[in-house]
């Protein structure tokens, strides 16, 4: 029976990514009615479904903490593209759009990715364990970005306002990309088992033994299909966002939450693949991509709407406000406890969801 279902599985996950991407040309640009928002919408789930599928098949090609890497990145950069486009579009919000964006990235990868994983996998195998070593080094890496990026405009005095001065933010640009390009090597050369998920007698797992490892060619059209994939999901959450925006104001929301469910559309991808490792007790590829993700999100945004900021018009407001500040310096506390032990009970993933509660809550009602 599974040997039946292969290929039409195969056949789906290939045809959807390319499904997406014709239906993004021909709506690009557009007004979309609510016919075309119902047609557009499983075609976004589905290119959820293949772009984790494809990830999968890469990842299992190249191996950890590789294959977490490729998700993670690939995301991000368009992503970034999707930010840049809409800040060109101008307006009176694009001003906030990349600062909402990352927090919202952040919240969503440390307390939502990593709270649900983390419940998943102790309820799953009694408690979860990862590698506090590759844990603790990521997290660092995220607390340092998000401060330099995010809360020091808020202090700063070089302009008025919640901005950074030319010279502070080619200064936090170039610190994201110097930091994010330590991580990687660090994660990739000089220290890869430390980022590789372990037992529960603290034994590097270097193979992943549940499947056969696909061919060259068979990872590198999952590559392609990855990219045409993650393109559809994202270009495609852009042209349903003004429906989105127009049933949050229906619903007398306030509009952050327009930018809270595009950003969970945009993760969708990586949530259910880090999900799917926890259930199988591979709790530190959960968290590598979720930490992986939102250390992408700064390290590639930041730089990005720095250089875009020199031909676009308008304020770059980075700077958090006060609520924001502090659910930012509460999730890096817990974070840093859960990460210590190297193991934990539902205890943990429940206080991280009870903070990315905490932050919808407020987004819905600040």
């Amino acid at each position: 029976m599974i040997a039946r279902l292969r290929p039409v599985m195969t056949r789906w996950t290939s045809l959807v990514p390319a499904l997406a991407v014709v239906l993004l040309v021909l709506t690009w640009g557009r007004d979309l009615s609510g016919a075309v928002v119902a047609l557009v919408t499983p075609v976004l789930a589905g290119a959820v479904l293949a772009a984790v599928h494809h990830a999968e098949v890469v990842a299992h090609r190249v191996g950890e903490p590789f294959g977490s890497l490729v998700l993670a990145v690939a995301v991000t950069i368009i992503e970034v593209a999707l930010i840049v486009t809409l800040m060109a579009d101008g307006g009176d919000k694009s001003s906030t759009l990349a600062r909402d964006t990352v927090f919202a990235a952040v919240m969503i990868t440390c307390n939502g990715i990593v709270g649900l994983c983390l419940l998943v996998a102790s309820l799953r195998h009694g408690t979860a364990v990862f590698n506090p070593e590759g844990t603790g080094a990521a997290l660092a890496t995220v607390a340092t970005l998000a401060t330099l990026s995010l809360v020091l405009p808020t202090f700063t005095t070089g302009k008025p306002g919640p901005e950074f001065s030319g010279v502070q933010l080619t200064f936090a640009a170039l610190s994201s990309l110097i930091l994010y390009g330590l991580f990687v090597a660090t994660q990739t050369v000089r220290h890869r088992d430390y980022f590789l998920p372990v037992t529960r007698q603290g034994d590097v797992i270097s193979a992943d033994d549940h499947a056969g490892r696909p061919s060259s060619r068979t990872a590198l059209l999952s590559l392609g299909l990855l990219g045409l994939a993650l393109i559809g999901v994202v270009g495609l959450a852009k042209g349903v966002s003004p429906t989105i925006e127009s049933a949050v104001e229906a619903a007398g929301l306030h509009h952050a939450v327009v930018g809270v469910i595009i950003a969970l559309l945009v993760l969708l991808p990586e949530t259910i693949a880090a999900l799917r490792s926890a259930r199988r007790d591979r709790v530190q590829t959960s968290l590598n991509l979720a930490l992986g993700s939102a250390m992408a999100s700064i390290g590639l945004t930041i730089p990005a709407v720095a250089l875009a900021s020199i031909w676009l018009s308008g304020p770059l407001v980075l700077g958090l406000g006060s609520t924001h500040l502090v659910l930012l310096a509460l999730t890096i506390v817990v974070s840093s406890l859960t990460v210590v032990p190297g193991r934990a009970t539902p205890l943990q993933g429940g206080v991280h969801l009870v903070l990315f509660a905490a932050y919808l809550e407020l987004a819905i009602n600040p």
